[in-house]
């Protein structure tokens, strides 16, 4: 693939860029949930879990620009890794991701309303670390809890990853009833045949 994107793109020159070149290939890494619940007409979701496994197809179906999408950009960072180290090199990052996207109010397709995947860590960090303290009060070693969730969400910071964000993405509440063919999205996308 050419290098016909910059490493970073924002919401406005996405915009144009999708209006002016409609093979323009958008690969949203979230989870299915999350895709599910809203994302951009056009899009396909590929989870950031499943880019390993379907790394030959994106690679085969990268003939057109690539532009890859997540909640706020962390994920399609990483996502963008993985593919410029097979060979991938014009794969953009859109800065801020789906928040940038809704907060300039750019349409969405939405479907099944769900909390984002970092909410609910949000929510199962802070209620662990509640419990722990309050239970800490009659069972004094029920605060080490709270100090291993508060390694962990420093370990998430250093590195960039969520043990308990992957965790919770294997739930079935995000995940859709019917999950999407990657394959079978990348070849209708791109028009190629895809083994």
């Amino acid at each position: 693939m050419t290098q016909t994107a910059p490493a970073a793109i924002d919401v406005v020159s996405t915009r144009a860029l999708l209006a002016a070149n409609p093979d323009t290939l958008l690969v949203d890494v979230r989870t299915p949930g999350e895709y599910e619940t809203a994302h951009i007409a056009g899009s396909i979701n590929l989870p950031l879990d499943q880019v390993d496994a379907h790394l030959q197809h994106i690679v085969a179906a990268a003939g057109a620009t690539m532009v890859i999408v997540c909640q706020s950009g962390n994920r399609a960072g990483q996502c963008q890794s993985r593919l410029s180290a097979a060979g991938v090199t014009g794969a953009a990052v859109m800065t801020g991701g789906l928040n940038a996207w809704l907060a300039a109010g750019a349409p969405v397709v939405r479907g099944r309303q769900r909390w984002s995947l970092e909410r609910q860590v949000r929510l199962v960090a802070g209620g662990i670390v509640l419990v722990s303290i309050v239970a800490s009060v009659w069972l004094p070693a029920a605060r080490y809890l709270a100090g291993f969730i508060g390694a962990g969400l420093t370990f998430a910071a250093l590195t960039d990853t969520c043990a308990m964000g992957m965790m919770l993405a294997k739930l079935p509440y995000n995940r859709p009833a019917k999950a999407a063919d990657v394959r079978q999205a990348l070849a209708a996308r791109g028009g190629r045949s895809i083994r």
